[in-house]
């Protein structure tokens, strides 16, 4: 640069974690295609109700797919009680 600085570009100007490593694994991978998946279904079955825009995850898909994720680890855990759903849904600083 005209100021004697020096860039350097890594791995030719691409996401890194993807371009000089291994790249997300295969663990996170499954869960990303069976949302993107669920979520094109989710449209195509809903397409009449659904106006143009930017919509996340359905929870109940985000859900499901963790579900079977922690099944397929032998994990099981708890069901929230409505007084822990509560004070989760209650936290505001920092989630904004």
């Amino acid at each position: 640069m005209k100021t004697g600085k020096k860039v350097f570009v890594l791995g030719e100007g691409r996401l890194i974690n993807l371009a000089a490593a291994e790249g997300h694994p295969a663990s996170v991978m499954d869960m990303s295609f069976a949302n993107q998946a669920l979520c094109a279904e989710y449209m195509k079955n809903n397409a009449a109700s659904l106006k143009a825009g930017v919509y996340g995850v359905p929870t109940d898909i985000d859900k499901g797919i963790s579900k079977l994720k922690l099944e397929t680890l032998g994990v099981k855990i708890d069901t929230l009680t409505a007084e822990q759903e509560k004070y989760l849904a209650s936290w505001q600083e920092g989630t904004v």
